[in-house]
């Protein structure tokens, strides 16, 4: 699935089109250079679940969003490898809930094979293309 942003406005309704798929146990890893709207997209996914003031873990690496179901945000920009996850209680939140994760390229090779992937490529200063894989989606959803 493939989606042009040309605003941020956009890029968090494309986040809130997503979010309806998502179910506890689903890991998004999200994928984009510093600045593409990976918070942004976040913001949106995170509506459909709970009314929280959603801002980039950088410096706390998970921020949870308590809500219909919870949700693990982690910024693992500073991570170094898998280990340092670990480290941190990674395990514990599998299955908790959905673990949405920016700069997932990181620790790709680590995350289960149905782990879903959204890439945000910038084409300019507000312009987006935003490409999901792994989205399953019904028989009844358009």
């Amino acid at each position: 699935m493939i989606f042009f942003s040309k605003n941020a406005k956009e890029t968090i309704k494309i986040g809130e089109r997503i979010g309806v798929f998502l179910k506890k146990g689903d890991i998004v890893g999200i994928i984009g250079e510093l600045g593409s709207g990976k918070t942004t997209l976040i913001k949106g996914i995170v509506k459909n679940f709970s009314k929280n003031y959603v801002f980039s873990p950088s410096f706390v690496i998970v921020n949870e969003y308590k809500g219909k179901i919870p949700i693990f945000h982690f910024d693992i920009y500073r991570i170094k490898n898998f280990d340092e996850l670990i480290d941190i209680g990674w395990n514990d939140y599998i299955n908790k809930g959905i673990i949405l994760i920016e700069w997932a390229e990181k620790i790709k090779k680590n995350l289960p094979r149905n782990s879903i992937y959204v890439k945000i490529k910038v084409v300019d200063e507000n312009k987006r293309i935003i490409e999901i894989k792994n989205l399953k989606r019904s028989k009844n959803d358009k």
